[in-house]
């Protein structure tokens, strides 16, 4: 399972780095496009849909590796290794719930944008802009599901990893 979830979460970040490219790619058209006065006004949208995918997908992928939400303060002060799984399964768990929503609230927000257009590539459906929110739900709920299961099995471990 471990296995799984890390080659999960390398497509990820490898998703995330793929859209800060577009983002960075367009936002260095659009500042050639306006020094050589040739009208872009869809490098805006391109480039603020590309870095909210790409800062959504590199949030979710950080989940793994608890980088992304960090409660150190609390947990460097405990000395026993069993508090501390302890303490780090009730963070999962409320993260998880936090992640739950992501994931339902995501799909009603998909699903309610899903045939807008973008103001300024009409042809486009805003739609799977809005995927983002679902996807790093789902995904964060893996990693958490990962990161609680190594909790329970270091506390019936007698609190060792």
């Amino acid at each position: 399972m471990k296995k799984a979830v890390t080659k999960l979460q390398k497509i990820q970040v490898a998703a995330g780095g793929f859209f800060l490219l577009i983002f960075l790619l367009t936002v260095v058209y659009q500042m050639l496009s306006r020094y050589l006065g040739i009208a872009a006004t869809w490098t805006e949208d391109v480039s603020m849909y590309s870095f909210i995918w790409a800062v959504f997908m590199g949030a979710g992928a950080m989940v793994l590796e608890k980088q992304h939400f960090a409660f150190t303060s609390l947990g460097d002060m405990l000395k026993n290794e069993k508090a501390k799984h302890v303490l780090n399964l009730i963070i999962s768990l409320i993260m998880l719930a936090f992640a739950v929503l992501m994931v339902y609230y995501g799909v009603k927000l998909t699903k309610q944008f899903w045939n807008y257009t973008w103001v300024n590539i009409p042809s486009l459906k805003r739609g799977p802009t809005w995927l983002c929110l679902p996807i790093c739900g789902a995904t964060s709920c893996i990693y958490l599901a990962e990161l609680i299961a190594e909790d329970i099995s270091a506390l019936v471990k007698g609190g060792t990893k």
